[in-house]
Formats: structure tokens, C-alpha cells, sequence
């Protein structure tokens, strides 16, 4: 990265971050792949069979079952359309403004923001900023609660190398979300809790005022939003 020009360096590494972020929710979604035979990089139709208007868009995608990926394959391009299936709301990843469902939008496309757009409902857990994977392993995860429909997700953790979640050296931690009691519970861990909402809990770098901090104490947890 290093070799590129200031500019663009700034780009590629807030990316970078973002993924290493992200490794608790991608590594939770590739034991779905091992587990239940799941896909990470899905057509529109596997999650939006219903919606035909889904069926024919050839230049989007979901990543795991919460983000809607819309990539931008042409230069200078500043904005691009992107439709966003039918169902559920969306809610930009950038942003954190609501975009109902079942419509096409014009989303910003900048080089530091590909369109980005999370379905309601769910749960995201992100990781410490950090350098490389594991610098920080007993830093809180960040979870993040995109409202607007009931939610669930699994984090999956095991030691991060070899093969003993093979002999069961690994854990996975239930969450779900209650949309309409407001009631995000844990199965357990330690985590800082992020109700998004426009300016608040968007884009890839760490959250600086959680909503709440919660602890697991060997029961489960129950969280809402104040």
C-alpha cells in the first residue's frame, strides 16, 4: 500500500481496517459455510426468492445474510443505482439513514464508499481496530443492531488457527434482537452495543459512545436501547 500516493494510500488502508474489523462477523459466517453448508457471496434470489424484480440484477450481491453489497466497476463514477430488495428496510452502512425496501436508489459511490447497505434486523459484530488479526484478543466486541425487524446471529470464536474446534475447542454465542419489546439479548461474552441510527454507529471505524456495555455473568443478557 505503501507504494501508492498519499490519497489512495488513506483509501486502501481505511478498507483494510474495515476488513480486520469485520473478522468476527466474516469468521462467523464462514463457519456457517463449514457448519451448515451455507454461502458467503450470495445472488440476490437466495435470500429474495419472492422479489422478481431481484432476480435480474446481475451487479449485486449480499455478503453472509446483512450486507448488500453494490460494487462500482466504472471510473469517476460519483453515484450509482442500486436496488435494494423488497421485504425489509436498509439501512446504509455509511450513512445509517433508512431506505425502504423494494426500490431502487441513487446511492454515493465514491472511492471510500462503495455502496454498502445492511438489512434490518440484523446483528454485526465487529472487532477492535487493530493491525493484524489477533493483536487484541480480549479487546470487546462491538455489536451492532440495525432496528427495524426482529434479528438473530451466531458468533462463532474458536482459537483462531489449527484444528482443534475439530475437537470442539470453539463456541458459539447466540443474539437476537426484539423489535418490538427493544430487547437485544446475549448468550454470553463481553460486548460494546451500537443502536444505529444516522451519524451514529456508521461506517468502519470504531463507535466512540457505545448505547450500552454488556458483560455476560454465566445467564443470559437482555439489552435495550435507552
Amino acid at each position: 500500500m505503501w507504494k501508492w500516493l498519499p490519497e489512495t494510500q488513506k483509501i486502501l488502508l481505511a478498507y483494510d481496517q474495515l476488513r480486520h474489523r469485520l473478522l468476527p462477523y466474516n469468521y462467523s459466517v464462514a463457519w456457517k459455510v463449514t457448519d451448515q453448508g451455507y454461502t458467503i457471496m450470495r445472488a440476490l434470489p437466495m435470500d429474495f426468492p419472492a422479489d422478481a424484480k431481484a432476480w435480474a440484477i446481475p451487479d449485486e450481491y449480499m455478503f453472509g445474510p446483512a450486507f448488500l453489497v453494490a460494487p462500482v466497476t466504472a471510473p469517476g463514477t460519483g453515484t450509482r443505482k442500486v436496488y435494494l430488495p423488497a421485504g425489509t428496510d436498509w439501512i446504509d452502512f455509511w450513512t445509517g439513514a433508512t431506505v425502504a425496501g423494494g426500490r431502487e436508489t441513487d446511492a454515493a459511490a465514491a472511492l471510500e464508499t462503495i455502496p454498502l447497505f445492511v438489512r434490518a434486523g440484523s446483528i454485526i459484530p465487529m472487532g477492535p481496530e487493530e493491525q493484524y488479526a489477533g493483536e487484541k484478543p480480549v479487546a470487546p466486541v462491538e455489536l451492532r443492531v440495525y432496528r427495524g425487524a426482529n434479528g438473530n446471529f451466531t458468533l462463532y470464536e474458536d482459537e483462531g488457527d489449527g484444528y482443534n474446534y475439530e475437537r470442539g475447542a470453539c463456541s458459539t454465542i447466540p443474539i437476537s434482537w426484539d423489535e418490538k419489546a427493544r430487547v437485544l439479548s446475549i448468550g454470553k461474552r463481553e460486548f460494546r452495543v451500537v443502536f444505529v441510527s444516522p451519524g451514529h454507529g456508521t461506517g468502519g471505524a470504531s463507535t466512540d459512545k457505545v448505547d450500552v456495555e454488556a458483560s455476560y455473568n454465566g445467564r443470559a443478557v437482555a439489552v435495550s436501547p435507552n
